[in-house]
């Protein structure tokens, strides 16, 4: 497996060995033995998949509060996404910085979004199924968002006029969004009373 560092440190992008033939591909999703050789023992408890019919269906920017705080392992089964991972660490020098990776069912890249980070998806194409494992389990009362069009963040998604659900549609900009990272000049994240 590659390892590839984006401009947010933390955020990594995951190239599997992928093995083909006439029959199709087989590959190692995940294997924990690999991860922790690459510095990457997360303890992955929840396993999530999502399908979007449509695209231009954008999901997020979502993350948990600590002590809830969640790293995601995303990846896709099949159609294709535009990932993004937002910095919202305070402190942060990289604070409000984003960074966004294609992650496909052909492609086989995955995308690691640890804690301190808000992160979303745009689909690329119809009947995307996507597929994330988290490290902590999801909690309704720490479940937190940014409005996906925050003119502060600026994302450059690849759609205009996305399909939205209720709750994304109305989620808070940045500077009014609960945080509850900071940063501390190391990858792990703390936190600190709300």
């Amino acid at each position: 497996m590659k390892v590839l560092n984006t401009k947010l440190p933390g955020v990594k992008i995951l190239e599997p060995k992928v093995f083909t033939d006439n029959r199709g591909f087989f590959m190692e999703s995940f294997n924990e033995k690999t991860f922790t050789a690459h510095g990457l023992d997360y303890g992955f408890v929840q396993d999530n998949h999502s399908l979007s019919t449509e695209k231009g269906v954008i999901r997020g920017l979502h993350y948990q509060l600590n002590p809830m705080a969640q790293t995601k392992l995303v990846r896709v089964i099949t159609g294709a996404i535009y990932d993004v991972a937002v910095d919202i660490r305070k402190g942060s020098p990289t604070f409000s910085e984003w960074v966004g990776v294609e992650l496909s069912g052909d492609n086989h890249r995955m995308l690691l979004v640890p804690q301190g980070f808000a992160h979303g998806f745009c689909t690329l194409t119809d009947h995307t199924h996507v597929q994330y494992k988290v490290d902590a389990y999801y909690c309704a009362e720490n479940d937190r968002g940014i409005r996906w069009n925050d003119p502060t963040l600026a994302i450059q998604w690849p759609v205009s006029k996305p399909i939205l659900s209720e709750k994304d549609r109305n989620q808070p900009f940045l500077k009014e969004a609960t945080i509850n990272y900071t940063y501390e000049n190391r990858l792990d994240v703390q936190y600190e009373n709300i």
